[in-house]
């Protein structure tokens, strides 16, 4: 493995500094015996899991699966700005934390970036979605939550759906029984980041105890913003315990939450290394700005009777749920102990995003002087050919800033190459999509449990139901032609006349083309039900697991049809544009499939001392897709576990992923409102290393990461196969990632400080492996102070060495990306960003 030199030097650092509090730690811990001794990181494997095993108070040790851990305290270590940051500490999952708080993607295991596939993101042990897709919109950890588990592979094929690459699991903090206790936090940080969160418990009698938690927040995003995102999430349960043990609780939440998203920008590499372009910082420049505000885009009437249909970038995307839920464990004998989890959540986002480069891609972005000459050099040559017959006295063509008013022709050559700086224009594409939807789940059974000397077994069987309903409208979706730089101006095509007069507008309020992306109504309905057995047995230091679990899926399909002939656009329209573009009729095209399958796995672990341990696992799981095929995943997995006292704590993973029949749609880049398909075989080799050293009780370096090489088999584009791929990696998938954490506790308890350094491998941003964005490490540091019992500090700086990371290209470009004269779009990390929260217990 070769890291960059820069990089190196960060490692170095970042270790120096860590070992200098070691050295005083050795020289002072002879004669400190009033300090509180540290947490012995060790003992994680002694810790009972829940999530992956449905043995009770069964110890990670003797797991037979890749299990990771995260207590709150790590958690808040971590300081997470959104769900998809959290998903960072599970080795083996890679996360593009870079669209904001929401909607980031992330894969497991060698699978391609750029969505959310085989990952299921769960709540006390029920899936937030059902397809687990999009999970990161109606979930946020907060004070309410008390650790994370994650499974990869093994069983989460079988104990949930949708989830055969991994499970992560969100558990709540259990209701308190025993005394009152809550907890205020505050958070800021250097962006603009504001937000409150509460807590509080107690026990109503002996038996009855409730709890509530939430947060609310206001953010103009971690990249620069004209507006302020506000929302709020509660959550509460009402809880009664069994007198033989058991309970049953209610509970319920909501929300309603604003967030920025951002997508590409435009980059340029120089010198081979990524830089921003002239007056767009790469760290924190945004497009967006008051220019996307309030934008009525020309419909479809089928879509939208009034036959517009309105943009709002100072929107963000709005995320609004409501569930309400039902869990009881109840045991009937000394061996068998009932179960069941149901829940109701109604949920919908409105998303307004904007996407610089879809579908024009590279081309799109060019000099606006390329823009104003006619031919095919001009990004809107087609628009212009419109306005020559539309105004024939043009002399030339040129641009009017919507905002001030400021109109400049083509033969202004000087002042349009100094727009910003850079000269530069760019389409970018309005995306308003809507998503209303409800999704009920249960899942019941019962779990029987039977010891006998040595031997001992725990047998779980139960039933899964799903019902969900998605309704979706995509439409309108149109593109605009602004500037490149921040907060960017948004521009009228304008027909001149050899005054440069403007005698006649092209363009509408800045819009260029409408209905890009097709007809865009569409809905999708589940009915899934879930028959499983899960049993777990050992016998000595012996453990074998198996698990099975069968699906019946009942999947409908409605794709809006689109028009023969596009609808015209209302009366009064600006421009020279004669109709909305893909037009839906208000039909649909109706598909329905029944579909089985089966998940299935197995696994072993022997227990060759109480601390070390070997375990061997194979799964082969599925995820449904509603209409769509099937694909599937099988995994092979092998590994060992190691743990010496304090000093060290260590785990090994060998493993081998097979993903068949991956199948998803993209934008035809020549036409962005038709979709290309790509079917691919994915075979991923690899090996996942976890350690903890801790050589005193204050000290202590976490090293987690993956080394893997993951290749593309058999694929083919619209059906026809592409030899020319095989042997490609996955776009956007890195063949290296690890983290490093050294930390410190502080003397007599008064809190610890920590580093972090995390290494992202190279990767690429098309399946042709066409354009490669380098690999980058960030750098984090921070500190928690206790300064008392019940008020702690906590500060964290990330980046803080300003480092440009890349996570994708133009995913709406296609498959076999390129550079056009060094530039390119990408989306990267932010800056340096600061902050802290403070946080009183009682």
């Amino acid at each position: 493995m070769l890291l960059s030199a820069r990089a190196g030097v960060r490692v170095a650092l970042l270790a120096s500094a860590a070992m200098l509090p070691l050295a005083a730690q050795a020289q002072t811990a002879a004669t400190d015996a009033s300090a509180p001794a540290a947490q012995d990181d060790a003992a994680d494997e002694g810790q009972i899991v829940v999530t992956g095993q449905t043995t009770p108070n069964r110890p990670l040790i003797t797991a037979s699966a890749d299990i990771t851990l995260a207590n709150r305290e790590l958690i808040d270590q971590k300081a997470p700005r959104s769900t998809a940051d959290l998903l960072e500490m599970v080795p083996g999952i890679f996360v593009e934390a870079t669209a904001g708080a929401v909607s980031n993607n992330y894969s497991v295991r060698g699978l391609q970036g750029g969505g959310q596939r085989f990952v299921q993101l769960q709540e006390d042990g029920m899936p937030i979605l059902y397809g687990g897709g999009g999970a990161d919109f109606f979930f946020d950890q907060d004070l309410t939550i008390d650790r994370l588990e994650a499974v990869k592979g093994g069983s989460s094929g079988v104990l949930t759906v949708n989830g055969a690459g991994a499970t992560i699991n969100f558990i709540s903090k259990a209701v308190n029984h025993e005394a009152p206790e809550g907890a205020v936090r505050f958070t800021g940080y250097n962006y603009g980041l504001k937000r409150a969160d509460g807590y509080y418990s107690q026990p109503i009698t002996d038996k009855l105890a409730f709890s509530v938690g939430g947060y609310f927040q206001s953010s103009p995003g971690v990249r620069k913003n004209t507006n302020d995102y506000t929302g709020w999430r509660i959550k509460g349960a009402l809880e009664y315990k069994f007198d033989d043990g058991g309970y049953i609780r209610l509970s319920g939440k909501g929300g309603n939450m604003k967030n920025a998203y951002y997508a590409d920008q435009p980059y340029r590499f120089q010198n081979g290394e990524p830089e921003g372009v002239p007056s767009l910082d790469t760290q924190f420049g945004n497009v967006g700005g008051r220019s996307f505000s309030n934008i009525a885009v020309p419909v479809s009437t089928f879509a939208h009777s009034s036959g517009f249909r309105e943009f709002n970038y100072d929107d963000g995307i709005v995320s609004k749920t409501w569930q309400a839920r039902l869990d009881f464990e109840k045991p009937v004998s000394d061996s068998i102990t009932l179960f069941g989890h149901g829940r109701y959540l109604d949920y919908s986002y409105d998303f307004n995003g904007l996407f610089p480069g879809s579908g024009t891609g590279n081309a799109g972005l060019t000099s606006a002087v390329n823009y104003l000459t006619p031919g095919a050099n001009s990004p809107i040559n087609d628009l212009l050919t419109l306005g020559q017959a539309a105004f024939p006295t043009t002399t030339r063509f040129g641009i009017k800033n919507l905002r001030t008013g400021q109109v400049i022709g083509s033969n202004q050559t000087a002042l349009l190459n100094a727009l910003n700086g850079n000269g530069f224009l760019q389409r970018t594409t309005l995306n308003h999509d809507a998503i209303d939807a409800y999704d009920l789940g249960f899942n019941v059974g019962g779990r029987w449990n039977f010891e006998s000397g040595s031997f001992k077994n725990s047998l779980t069987a139960g039933v899964m139901y799903y019902k969900t309903k998605r309704n979706q409208d995509q439409s309108a979706t149109a593109s605009v032609v602004n500037d490149v730089r921040t907060n960017s101006d948004v521009y009228d095509i304008v027909a001149l006349n050899a005054n440069n007069q403007v005698i006649g507008t092209l363009s509408d309020n800045g819009l260029v083309s409408y209905g890009d992306w097709g007809a865009g109504i569409r809905s999708r309905q589940d009915s899934s039900l879930s028959l499983y057995v899960n049993d777990e047995f050992s016998i000595g230091d012996l453990h074998i697991d198996a698990g099975v679990r069968w699906e019946h899926d009942s999947a409908t399909a409605w794709d809006g049809n689109q028009a023969a002939v596009n609808q015209a656009v209302q009366p009064g329209t600006a421009g020279v544009l004669t109709t909305v573009g893909s037009t839906w009729d208000g039909t649909y095209a109706v598909r329905k499939a029944n579909k089985k399958a089966v998940a299935y796995t197995v696994g072993a672990n022997y227990l060759i001392t109480p601390n070390f341990s070997i375990y061997a696992r194979y799964a082969n799981g599925f995820q449904m897709n509603n209409v769509d095929p099937i694909t599937g995943i099988e995994l092979y997995e092998a590994g060992l576990r190691y743990q010496m006292g304090r000093l060290l704590s260590a785990s090994a993973t060998v493993f081998r992923t097979n993903f068949r029949n991956q199948n998803y749609n993209f934008a035809d880049p020549v036409n962005p409102s038709q979709q290309s398909n790509i079917n691919a075989d994915l075979r991923t080799n690899g090996v996942e290393l976890n350690l903890n050293v801790r050589p005193v009780d204050a000290f202590s370096i976490d090293f987690q990461g993956v080394f893997q090489d993951p290749k593309l088999v058999n694929l083919a584009i619209n059906g026809a196969n592409q030899a020319g791929f095989e042997g490609n990696r996955p776009e956007r998938t890195p063949a290296r990632l690890f983290t490093i954490t050294p930390s410190y506790k502080l003397p007599n308890g008064l809190g610890e400080i920590y580093g972090r350094y995390k290494y992202i491998g190279k990767i690429y941003a098309d399946a042709g492996n066409g354009v490669a964005l380098p690999s980058y490490g960030v750098t984090s540091v921070g500190a928690s102070f206790n300064l008392s019992k019940q008020l702690q500090l906590s500060v964290n700086a990330d980046n803080i060495f300003n480092v440009i990371g890349l996570t994708e290209g133009n995913p709406r470009q296609g498959q076999t990306q390129a550079i056009t004269d060094g530039y390119f779009y990408a989306r990267g990390i932010v800056g340096a960003t600061y902050g802290g929260t403070i946080t009183f217990k009682f």
